[in-house]
């Protein structure tokens, strides 16, 4: 398959889905909406959207957003295999029309997960147990699109959700991988109090989360497999 991720400014890439993507064989590219415009619409098979520092309502600060979230409503209405990650589902789901604001308090840091029972039967996130403790970083949440069945959910919110065959959201980090999370440590702007603790705690559990991760992707690329 020829399979696109859309990575954001900042230290927030495809990370360990890279690998896992090559070793299935299937041709990849990163694509920056910020300093190339806008992907072509129908090249590719599969569409990952991954995360970012920045939040969906600063269109005044990072003007690219608008024409990505364009982008992503019309993707919405084709039959591409999509799945967004943290902004990049809070970006899909605004463009599903759901709201999309912050938290009362971010949720960073590693969070108890628990799927829900229409998660069993769905291709992808039934590859999970039904309930994990996920790593967290970020600062908005969001509603679910109308049409979407919810697939997980922590005491914070909505964690994941499946919109039509081919559309699907998580809030967590399933892509991360202890050298990238050591840069996020290493910048001081965005930092839990405890962050000590939590790095002791990441490096204890970041093996068997990025096991999840790679299920995770596999499950989707081959879900996507299968639409084609």
């Amino acid at each position: 398959m020829r399979v696109l991720s859309i990575v954001h400014p900042g230290d927030a890439g495809t990370e360990l889905f890279g690998p896992v993507i090559a070793e299935a064989g299937h041709r990849h590219d990163e694509w920056i909406v910020a300093e190339q415009g806008a992907p072509p619409l129908d090249a590719y098979d599969a569409v990952l959207v991954f995360g970012g520092s920045m939040h969906v309502d600063q269109d005044d600060q990072h003007p690219w957003l608008r024409e990505e979230t364009d982008w992503l409503r019309a993707l919405l209405e084709g039959p591409t295999p999509t799945l967004g990650i943290c902004l990049g589902s809070q970006l899909l789901a605004l463009a599903a029309g759901a709201p999309v604001g912050p938290l009362a308090q971010p949720e960073r840091g590693w969070h108890e997960v628990e799927l829900t029972e229409q998660a069993a039967e769905d291709p992808v996130l039934s590859s999970l147990p039904e309930r994990f403790d996920a790593l967290q970083w970020h600062h908005y949440a969001h509603g679910l699109p109308e049409g979407a069945v919810a697939l997980a959910r922590s005491d914070a919110g909505l964690q994941a959700f499946r919109l039509g065959e081919t559309t699907w959201g998580v809030q967590f980090h399933p892509e991360v991988t202890q050298p990238q999370l050591e840069r996020w440590f290493a910048d001081k702007r965005d930092l839990p109090e405890d962050r000590e603790q939590l790095e002791a705690e990441t490096r204890e559990r970041i093996g068997g989360w990025n096991e999840l991760g790679r299920r995770l992707c596999r499950a989707f690329l081959g879900a996507a497999e299968e639409r084609r």
